[in-house]
């Protein structure tokens, strides 16, 4: 039903009464591209040969900064989680043998504001393009970015693949909704489908608005007198927080199985918001109790107080753990902001603090 051999597909072509082999590399198309995740994404497909796809929304200004490096190798087209007849478009044209699915309306508190239209992305755009891949390509793998947000109000802790959901954001609703149409198209429809429950993963790309880039970027302008304070909210949340380049690593591997099966993953430990917040300040030399202070505007309507995972099933079937330890991960965040500071002021530019 699903073949095992993954690595490349071959061409049989006679010659002179023999077969020559000639390897042909997979297609991926990824969604979300221009994202943390897919730039990650790319490159590794990149290294393992294939040929990659990212499809992006048509916009008056098109954010493609953290896939400039890798722009010329790659093939971007337009399509929108929103509209079906661009999904269908997209496999049609890329004919892809994987597609991951990371678009989505990604920031939680946003989803409050938005719940709406948080939901026909998140979660209504994951069946589009589910059903686009039923319609025009069945024997696509497909990756469905599931999240922690899930468990929410947790019912375990850790939490593996068999803990109950409770979300509690519009955010976390839809990625219940888009994780279990994944799991019906895979029973219903026969779909090599699979989701990755991914645990909070950041990174030098992660958007400023997120609260580890918020950290680490204002810890580094607090540093350069640029800023005076940083505005936080809950200090006490905790999270199971890793390195994204790790966890594309985890989604690379769930679609070179023999059988579609979903996976958590997660490092193992978490750690406080306040607790990288003073790893991020004491990198730099500074007390982050002069500087932090809470805002109770950045509270969440619902908080979601505690997140550890379970990768153990990650581990034994796919051989995957996390490399990048919590306090690596948060000094490759402070000196990339560092360094990234340095070089606008170098430049004469006036970097914004947006703290």
């Amino acid at each position: 039903m699903f073949p095992s051999v993954r690595a490349e597909a071959c061409l049989q072509l006679p010659s002179k009464g023999y077969s020559i082999i000639q390897r042909v590399p997979k297609t991926a198309l990824i969604t979300g591209i221009t994202g943390q995740d897919g730039s990650y994404l790319a490159e590794l497909l990149l290294q393992k040969g294939c040929r990659v796809f990212g499809m992006i929304r048509r916009s008056s200004y098109e954010k493609l900064d953290r896939i400039a490096h890798i722009e010329k190798d790659l093939e971007l087209i337009q399509g929108d989680l929103l509209d079906q007849n661009s999904l269908h478009n997209a496999i049609a044209l890329a004919r892809p043998d994987e597609v991951y699915n990371l678009a989505a309306m990604s920031f939680v508190p946003t989803s409050w504001n938005q719940p709406v239209l948080t939901g026909e992305f998140t979660g209504l755009g994951a069946t589009r393009l589910l059903e686009a891949i039923r319609q025009i390509k069945p024997d696509t793998r497909f990756y469905q970015a599931s999240s922690s947000e899930m468990f929410g109000k947790v019912r375990q802790t850790p939490q593996n693949e068999d803990t109950a959901f409770y979300p509690r954001s519009p955010y976390g609703v839809a990625k219940v909704y888009a994780h279990f149409i994944t799991v019906n198209y895979r029973e219903s429809y026969n779909l090599f489908a699979v989701s990755g429950i991914l645990f909070n993963h950041e990174s030098p790309r992660r958007g400023l608005e997120f609260v580890s880039r918020k950290i680490s970027y204002g810890a580094a302008c607090i540093k350069l007198g640029l800023a005076q304070s940083l505005s936080l909210g809950n200090l006490e949340a905790r999270r199971d927080w890793g390195y994204a380049g790790d966890y594309v690593r985890a989604m690379w591997l769930m679609l070179q199985q023999d059988r579609p099966e979903d996976f958590v993953i997660a490092t193992g430990a978490s750690h406080s918001v306040s607790e990288f917040v003073e790893s991020a300040f004491s990198h730099l030399g500074l007390d982050w109790h002069d500087y932090v202070k809470v805002d109770p505007k950045l509270l969440r309507p619902a908080e979601v107080h505690h997140l550890l995972g379970d990768h153990g099933k990650a581990e034994r079937v796919l051989g995957w753990k996390p490399e990048v330890r919590f306090e690596q991960l948060v000094k490759m965040m402070v000196d990339a902001d560092l360094a990234l500071l340095q070089r606008q002021i170098s430049a004469g530019n006036s970097p914004a603090p947006r703290v």
